[in-house]
């Protein structure tokens, strides 16, 4: 047979407390859903600005400005090396213009790997691995390291188109 015990007095007494609280408890819920669901950010989604287009970084010790275009999953990149030519009594530099095709692998927003489509050098057969440090909204701030080698360089790329 069931045995049915008598309900306790504290018991019954925090039930009713709870009553009464649940109308300010589910209006409170509300209030902070309207409020948080309210509340749109400013910001657009467009990380993927700097996956395709044009890009540029300026010139730096060694070499001229270099013109990136970004399609799909190739890169390619245009430049001048500029090299050093002195004789007896003269000096000078030539420039040699050089067109390098990279197949670009994005891991995420900020990371992405490049890998030489034709490589010349036994470094070139190593991948490039490039982290995005900083964004504006038109550039970006990079870290790039080849392969696991000590080589590893700073810089900012620009967008253009």
């Amino acid at each position: 047979m069931l045995k049915i015990e008598p309900r306790n007095k504290n018991q019954e007494s925090r039930q009713k407390d709870a009553k009464k609280q649940y109308p300010f408890v589910s209006c409170f819920l509300v209030l902070f859903s309207i409020i948080f669901f309210s509340c749109q950010s400013d910001l657009k989604d467009n990380s993927d600005r700097f996956k395709k287009g044009v890009f540029e970084i300026p010139a730096g010790d060694g070499y001229s400005k270099t013109t990136i275009t970004r399609k799909d999953s190739l890169q390619i990149e245009e430049y001048d090396k500029i090299i050093s030519i002195s004789n007896d009594s003269t000096y000078g530099e030539k420039k040699i213009k050089h067109i390098d095709t990279l197949y670009i692998k994005w891991k995420n927003n900020f990371f992405y790997t490049l890998k030489m489509k034709s490589p010349k050098k036994k470094i070139d057969k190593e991948p490039i691995y490039v982290q995005i440090t900083k964004v504006t909204d038109s550039s970006f701030s990079f870290s790039a390291k080849i392969g696991f080698s000590k080589f590893a360089t700073d810089g900012t790329i620009y967008k253009v188109k």
